[in-house]
């Protein structure tokens, strides 16, 4: 750890949490620390012991949950385990939209901090939460993080999205105060284009980072680019992909490119970080201190199921089993690092983006790289279904791409949804992000 690292974590970042900000930042930091080196079945017992304080705070303070269990006939006590918490409605984005102020708490309507998911479908969501839960999500955030090597006050270079339209010079300057103190340097990847590739690569090696973190999409596509130019940059400690699931195939890109591990995490704006993978790279830790993490519908060990998620600090707007649209997998496995935390084996994608057969399959939205991960001059695609029976795929390719390719692209394809879905191939020049950022490789429009 450099001199650096240890002035900023022990004195510059608590005399801006506690003593600046009033905030119990390194608090949480030091007991989530603790919390996950606990047995699992302590973990376990900590997190239903949460889960039932905030149970009863939602039947007596919370008016949604109050009328709505009060006509199901459902007591807070009578949930004594997670099975019996399983019980209880799916909370859906809908249902939050319509019923927004009946899911904040009594004496919370004044105190609450807002945010809005991206809506990549179109309809972003608002929530609210508290600053407590605020506090505590940041320090999981470091948690997780540190596992990888992105330690606070560590020299960062974030590939990430930037500030849309143009902020105040006021507010720049506060920015740029504020990153240079915490040892990071912004690059915007909403401006990333085949042009001008080269010049983030130049980023790196001027500012020599020792950890990248960065939007999954954007990553790979520098990636793929530096192997390309046979280009070598400064390389870093490690490599984190945020905001996008981190395929295997990409990871190798990755990798390769910069010359160091890759880790993958997993996240969402309405609660911040849900899982991350430690030094082992053996899954993704999920914050089961943290957070309730269900996977709806999974039928057996190793199956895909729904996310569901309960924020267990969150006491001024709680979200209860709520579906946030992602699909993920859980580890039957146990890491060796140590930790008690449980595991997810991968993160599947949106359940919105899952490709669906005229004969009833669901494809989710995992398969798809993974089946074009090894086609020759594929650089990047976007399979769009508009509708049962047709699929759309745009594919960005070099001149490595050739009738082969395809030829086994639409093979491979019919094995798994039948002749009776057209797949029509498009070469296109570029793929748009959405205006969150992301690549989204699969996009189902029969959901939108």
């Amino acid at each position: 750890m450099s001199a650096y690292e240890q002035l900023f974590r022990r004195v510059l970042y608590p005399a801006y949490e506690t003593g600046l900000r009033r905030r119990r930042t390194m608090e949480w930091i030091a007991a989530y620390e603790r919390d996950q080196w606990l047995a699992p079945e302590r973990i376990r017992a900590l997190q239903l012991e949460r889960l039932q304080q905030l149970l009863r705070h939602c039947e007596q303070h919370v008016p949604w949950y109050r009328q709505r269990w009060r006509e199901l006939g459902i007591a807070a006590a009578d949930i004594r385990s997670l099975d019996d918490y399983a019980r209880l409605p799916v909370l859906g984005k809908d249902e939050i939209r319509e019923h927004f102020e009946e899911f904040k708490a009594d004496g919370w309507h004044d105190r609450l901090l807002y945010k809005a998911t991206g809506g990549s479908t179109g309809q972003p969501m608002r929530f609210g939460y508290t600053r407590e839960s605020n506090e505590r999500r940041t320090a999981v955030m470091w948690r997780g993080y540190d596992w990888a090597g992105a330690r606070m006050g560590r020299r960062t270079l974030f590939l990430w999205g930037g500030a849309v339209g143009q902020p105040h010079p006021v507010k720049q300057l506060k920015e740029r105060i504020y990153h240079a103190a915490f040892g990071r340097r912004m690059l915007n990847s909403f401006h990333m284009t085949d042009a001008n590739l080269g010049e983030y690569a130049d980023a790196i090696d001027a500012y020599r980072p020792e950890v990248i973190v960065g939007y999954v999409g954007p990553l790979v596509r520098l990636a793929q680019w530096l192997l390309d130019q046979q280009r070598q940059v400064a390389r870093p400690a490690s490599v984190l992909g945020a905001a996008e699931a981190l395929h295997g195939f990409q990871r190798e890109i990755i990798e390769r490119a910069f010359g160091c591990p890759a880790y993958n995490t997993y996240g969402c704006r309405e609660v911040m970080l849900i899982a991350s993978e430690c030094e082992q790279r053996h899954g993704l830790h999920v914050n089961a201190d943290h957070l309730v993490v269900e996977l709806h519908g999974a039928a057996a060990p190793g199956a895909s199921g729904e996310v569901l998620l309960t924020d267990l600090s969150n006491y001024g707007m709680p979200l209860l089993r709520y579906a946030n649209g992602d699909m993920a997998t859980a580890s039957t496995e146990t890491c060796p690092c140590g930790r008690g935390l449980p595991l997810l084996a991968h993160v599947d994608g949106r359940k919105l983006d899952a490709i669906r057969t005229p004969d009833g399959h669901l494809l989710p939205g995992e398969f798809f790289p993974h089946m074009l991960k090894d086609v020759p001059g594929l650089r990047r695609f976007q399979l769009v279904q508009c509708r049962l029976d047709r699929l759309e795929l745009s594919m960005v390719c070099d001149e490595r791409f050739d009738d082969d390719s395809l030829a086994y692209i639409r093979r491979e394809l019919a094995k798994v949804v039948g002749d009776g879905v057209t797949l029509d191939c498009r070469l296109v020049e570029d793929i748009p992000l959405t205006p969150s950022g992301k690549l989204r490789v699969t996009v189902s429009a029969l959901n939108e």
